[in-house]
């Protein structure tokens, strides 16, 4: 550890450090603006905010700037959709149909046998990025859940996973529907107010209330077109809330489903069968080896790992907690390579204040890897992207064109990127001017299906 870190530091100088770090990483990686807070035993040991909540109104970001936490919120929904399974409210392995007799699906199959743990783990099938606004009103979920039965599915009922935000809004219908009370006052119902937290909201009228951030894109760098996602995202992502009240969530795991008073928001059991491996991931090296029931989890150097991240429109942000240590990190940014400074950042901390490694990310091989482009040439797709992998000079290329109701609102609606080989079947790619390289894995199904992974997301080859 460093001088700063070490046992016999100060809170102050504690704080000081891990400040002066964000600062120094955040410029190092063009980030707009960041706010940072570290857990540690039980105790906020570090609070710190770097930067500008909003260029074009030049406000900056402090500890109590509220940004998007994105899909952190989905582990929210979960830790709720537990409690209700604690209740006798939902079962995990009873098919949805079961508790929400108008869902519907263009599949058959996965609308009668898909069930709670499906949602949960990513593993459903249904298309995960169907988005659209159902507009402002309280039965958003329940016009959102009567277009699913026009949505195909991306794979069979439990065949891979595939990272979907549609399962999400739907486990938020499934809520709302037991319980007779809509998600946003849901949350607020079972987590804000057991925790205490009061700079944590979900409606814009609510983040307006407080200094909020808004996201980026670009180089050089503007603020994104629009600030949110529509209401009807809420379940899978449109949590707002600053790092301290993030970290009090992640303490309520850490307790194993109780708050600092003793309340008990989730039982034990569920809070362990949240962190329990459920489902592999084709694709180990963007985020997890595994899923739980809403976490993914990771292991670095021989150290459990669980957390999730989340992306909205030009903000990014990163939970990572290392119970073995004792420790629970975040982090909520909005522009620039926001991937590179929590890869830097939490290395640190994870090194000087919990004595853990962080595992190595993926780069390209340095030796050669032999493959066949023949094998993974070809169209891939599904809703809200079309992947044409092609061969040029005897490498791979790879055309991302974004299309459905975000496509308008991002500002590239189609990149190409060369594959570098990892090894056999993997790869990797970079944005330009981002250091962070990801993966893309080409994979088959048990049936023989040809799956491109990449994002999280499995999408079919189709041509």
């Amino acid at each position: 550890m460093t001088g700063a870190t070490a046992t016999t530091a100060t809170p102050d100088q504690i704080t000081a450090h891990w400040a002066a770090r964000l600062h120094e990483l955040a410029a190092r990686h063009h980030v707009i603006g960041a706010s940072l807070g570290i857990l540690h035993r039980g105790r906020l040991i570090a609070e710190a905010a770097t930067g500008t909540a909003n260029l074009d109104a030049g406000t900056e970001a402090t500890t109590d700037t509220l940004f998007q936490i994105g899909s952190i919120s989905k582990v929210w929904t979960a830790t709720v959709a537990m409690a209700l399974v604690d209740e006798g409210l939902l079962e995990l392995d009873t098919p949805i149909v079961s508790f929400l007799p108008e869902f519907r699906t263009a599949d058959q199959q996965l609308t009668d046998g898909v069930t709670l743990r499906h949602l949960l783990t990513h593993t459903s099938g249904i298309d995960g990025d169907f988005f659209a606004d159902t507009g402002r009103g309280d039965d958003c979920l329940e016009k959102y859940t009567a277009l699913l039965a026009d949505v195909p599915a991306t794979h069979p009922l439990g065949a891979t996973l595939s990272y979907c935000n549609t399962g999400f809004t739907l486990l938020g219908r499934v809520l709302e529907y037991v319980t007779g009370v809509p998600w946003d006052e849901l949350m607020r119902e079972r987590l804000y107010r057991p925790l205490g937290l009061t700079h944590t909201a979900t409606l814009p009228e609510e983040v307006l209330s407080f200094r909020a951030a808004i996201g980026h894109f670009g180089n050089p760098p503007a603020p994104a077109k629009v600030w949110g996602l529509m209401r009807s995202v809420g379940p899978a992502g449109l949590i707002c809330s600053v790092p301290r009240e993030v970290l009090a969530f992640a303490q309520l795991h850490m307790n194993g489903g109780l708050t600092d008073d003793g309340t008990k928001v989730v039982s034990a059991g569920s809070v362990a069968a949240m962190q329990t491996p459920q489902a592999k991931v084709p694709d180990p090296d963007t985020l997890g080896h595994s899923w739980g029931l809403g976490w993914f989890l990771d292991d670095w150097n021989g150290h459990r790992v669980y957390g999730h991240d989340g992306a909205t429109l030009g903000q990014s942000a990163f939970l990572r907690v290392l119970p073995d240590a004792d420790l629970a990190i975040c982090l909520l940014t909005n522009g620039g390579d926001t991937r590179s400074l929590f890869g830097d950042l939490f290395r640190e901390i994870a090194q000087e204040v919990g004595g853990v490694t962080m595992r190595t990310p993926i780069e390209p091989a340095d030796e050669p890897v032999p493959f066949d482009p023949a094998d993974h040439v070809g169209v891939y797709e599904r809703l809200g992207v079309r992947i044409e992998i092609s061969e040029r000079d005897g490498g791979l290329v790879m055309r991302s064109t974004s299309t459905g109701p975000l496509a308008s609102l991002l500002p590239e609606a189609a990149t190409e990127l060369p594959l570098h080989p990892v090894r056999p079947g993997v790869f990797a790619v970079r944005q330009p001017g981002m250091e962070t390289w990801f993966p893309v894995v080409f994979y088959t199904l048990a049936d023989g299906t040809p799956y491109l992974h990449h994002g999280a997301r499995a999408t079919p080859k189709v041509g």
